[in-house]
């Protein structure tokens, strides 16, 4: 199967970040993709104002482009996430929802972990406006288990391996990953994720400033189960694209198996983290 991350530089302005997610998810399906990534939050990035303002339910207008462009191009489309308006709900949701080839939703995943920290003088505080999912999405793409996460996610390697437990090979990870964090720590983590789950990895990041004057990393990847960088994107608009070998990652979980060679039961959670 071949994958594409798509990178943006999306802002506060709806139209033009769907123009071009729409532009460049066409390349992709051009290049020989079958299942295109979209960056967190890619129709509208910037303040909690913007996002109060842009925020859209599932039957809104940018998921229904993203199914009518999945049915025109055969593709599986990860729509990044949105801002995800519901009903009865006081907080929005970061909602990332995969369309299949028909257009139809196959899979809606609501980012569990939410962002908030103080990184290079600023801070971040997702949860005063948008409540964390409770729950873990593993979809299907041309019949390969794909496992569905959101950036902050990237720091939580349990919630990657029980989605590799679960099954999953392809693992997407829309994001908007700091510029700061990005430079520190995003290549490390994306290839740490692949090589201890024996997973793909499919990580396509903001680049650039946003709405709000805050600045993404970018350096969108697609990373191999061996840990091995086989596309990363450079400083712009842009998408990359990979063929993912599931043979060779059948050979790799062969000749080392750590997955199957846990030990759960010699696991055990402690009452409270260390602070």
């Amino acid at each position: 199967m071949r994958a594409a991350a798509v990178q943006l530089n999306s802002t506060e302005d709806k139209q033009r970040n769907l123009a071009a997610a729409d532009r460049l998810t066409r390349a992709a399906a051009a290049d020989g993709a079958e299942l295109v990534v979209l960056p967190e939050k890619f129709n509208v990035l910037g303040s909690r104002e913007h996002y109060a303002a842009g925020a859209e339910t599932l039957e809104g207008p940018t998921i229904a482009w993203a199914r009518e462009t999945a049915r025109e191009l055969g593709i599986d489309l990860v729509a990044g996430s949105i801002v995800e308006r519901r009903e009865g709900r006081e907080k929005l949701s970061n909602t990332s929802v995969h369309v299949g080839p028909d257009g139809g939703i196959r899979g809606v995943y609501r980012k569990i972990h939410m962002f908030d920290v103080v990184v290079g003088g600023v801070e971040y505080r997702e949860s005063e406006s948008e409540e964390p999912g409770d729950e873990l999405t593993l979809t299907e793409a041309r019949g390969v288990p794909v496992g569905m996460t959101v950036c902050y996610d990237l720091r939580f390697p349990e919630l990657f391996r029980i989605l590799a437990i679960r099954g999953a090979r392809v693992i997407v990870l829309p994001s908007a990953f700091t510029k700061v964090t990005g430079r520190a720590h995003w290549e490390i983590l994306v290839r740490a994720r692949a090589i201890e789950n024996q997973a793909f990895m499919v990580a396509a990041d903001q680049v650039g400033v946003s709405g709000d004057g805050k600045e993404s990393f970018g350096g969108s990847m697609i990373v191999d189960p061996w840990g091995e960088v086989l596309a990363r994107a450079p400083d712009e608009e842009t998408f990359v694209a990979a063929d993912l070998d599931l043979a060779r990652q059948d050979e790799v979980r062969a000749s080392l198996p750590s997955l199957a060679n846990r030990v759960p039961s010699a696991y055990r959670w402690p009452e409270e983290a260390a602070r």
